[in-house]
């Protein structure tokens, strides 16, 4: 399983823009192949969006992030300093916690 956390601020559109978007979006990063959950983080009050996103594997994660759906979100003139951080898991303790 890998982690992956995007986050980016919002350029030249509204927080009720963006939420329009997600919410057209959604079904196709429900479809994404080994994308277990996506978690879609806001924080209007520091202009902080993005997601965090839980892969089957490494391979499923390095498959969206050759995607055209990545460019889209990584290019997107509404997104300014997106930034992709991609972590494994520590099995043990993410068990403990009820982690997937």
């Amino acid at each position: 399983m890998h982690i992956q956390v995007i986050n980016f601020n919002l350029a030249g559109i509204t927080p009720e823009q963006y939420e329009g978007g997600c919410n057209e979006l959604a079904q196709t990063f429900a479809d994404l192949p080994g994308l277990i959950s996506k978690h879609w983080l806001a924080d209007e009050g520091s202009n902080t969006y993005g997601g965090v996103y839980i892969w089957e594997s490494e391979e499923a994660l390095h498959g969206y992030l050759a995607s055209d759906l990545f460019a889209g979100v990584r290019d997107n003139p509404a997104f300014a300093n997106v930034v992709s951080n991609e972590f494994g898991i520590l099995e043990g303790p993410t068990q403990v916690t009820r982690g997937l």
